[in-house]
């Protein structure tokens, strides 16, 4: 999957693009001629902030990792 980030485009364009809802399509002309069509989807779900983790996932991270380093070394 190719990944474009919308802060190295003009404000114009990202506002464009993130304007777009769910199953619109946007035409890319190039010359007048069709050059591709993208399609928009769903936002992705928001993902759980780290930072938020309970004492115990983050034991149960830590000892995972503590055991991998024992395995390899």
């Amino acid at each position: 999957m190719k990944r474009l980030d919308l802060d190295d485009l003009p404000p114009k364009l990202a506002a464009l693009l993130t304007g777009l809802g769910e199953g619109e399509e946007l035409l890319l002309v190039q010359n007048g001629g069709v050059a591709g069509r993208l399609t928009a989807l769903a936002p992705p779900p928001s993902v759980e902030d780290p930072a938020e983790q309970t004492p115990e996932q983050a034991a149960e991270v830590f000892e995972l990792f503590r055991s991998a380093m024992e395995d390899e070394f």
